[in-house]
This record gives structure tokens, C-alpha cells and sequence, in this order.
């Protein structure tokens, strides 16, 4: 399987392949709006609308499995446009670890090895994937966006 075989779903529960961002650089993310992470949302907004037309994507996975997101995807995504200004695509709440996790996470943590090893370790756990599927690098929790946007700009 390759990351472009899997199904995911948006906020309102509209399910698509991510085939659809074929030659596209990816930046995938698990997000929480009552992390204290959170304010990186800010960050994640200016290098989508610095580079967004120049195939580039940021794709946002809330999750619980933190304790740290509200009930509904929904409302996550709705609190991310208010409070941060997002305007790139939020998705369906899922399980990032164990054998709940999302297909699309048990292949991002099987391609790549984080601090706490293939787990992801806590929210805003970011994975840069290349145009062609490749999942290039694993970001810590802690690594601000724009500290590794020359590395996302070696990928545009």
C-alpha cells in the first residue's frame, strides 16, 4: 500500500483517496485545538498560503487519543478557522497509535522512526511527504512549521 491507496475523510464525513494530491508535497499533521501546541496552527497557515500554489498541502488530522480535541470533527475544524484563520483541509477525528490508529498513520509511523520509535509521541507530529508518495521526514510535536521551511521549499 502506498499513501496514495488511502481513504480518508473530511470534517463533514466526505470521503476521498489521497490520489487526489498525486505531484503534490504534503505535509500531514495530528492536531488537538486544546493542545497547548495549538498556536502552531498559525505557522501551518502561513507556509500554506506562501506556497499552496506551488503544490503544496497541509492536511490536518485532529485526534483524541491525546485527550487534548473536542467531541466533533466538526466543531475541531470550525475552532481552527475561527481562532487561527485555517483554510487548509481538516479531517474526521482519528487514532494516531495502536491498532485503532488510521491506515494513513500506521503508514506514516511504519515509513518513519520519532522519539518515542515508530509511536507517534504526543499531537503535532508532522510527516513531509514528496510528490511522488514518499514520506521524506518525521517533525516532533515541538518543531515549529517555519523551522523547517527550507526543508519543505527543497521538495516544492
Amino acid at each position: 500500500m502506498n499513501i496514495y491507496d488511502v481513504e480518508v475523510a473530511l470534517e463533514n464525513g466526505e470521503t476521498y483517496k489521497l490520489d487526489k494530491y498525486k505531484g503534490k508535497t504534503l505535509l500531514i499533521v495530528n492536531t488537538a485545538t486544546k493542545c497547548g501546541l495549538a498556536p502552531q496552527f498559525d505557522e501551518f497557515q502561513a507556509l500554506y498560503d506562501k506556497y499552496k500554489d506551488r503544490d503544496f498541502v497541509i492536511l490536518g488530522f485532529p485526534s483524541n487519543q491525546f485527550k487534548q480535541e473536542i467531541d466533533s470533527a466538526s466543531e475541531a475544524a470550525e475552532s481552527c478557522r475561527l481562532t487561527y484563520g485555517v483554510t487548509f483541509p481538516m479531517h474526521e477525528i482519528i487514532q494516531v497509535n495502536g491498532k485503532e490508529a488510521h491506515p494513513l498513520f500506521k503508514l506514516l509511523t511504519g515509513e518513519t522512526k520519532g522519539i518515542a520509535g515508530k509511536a507517534v509521541k504526543w499531537n503535532f507530529t508532522k510527516f513531509l511527504v514528496d510528490k511522488n508518495g514518499e514520506i521524506i521526514k518525521r517533525f516532533a510535536p515541538t518543531a515549529a512549521p517555519l523551522s523547517f521551511e527550507d526543508e519543505i521549499e527543497k521538495y516544492l
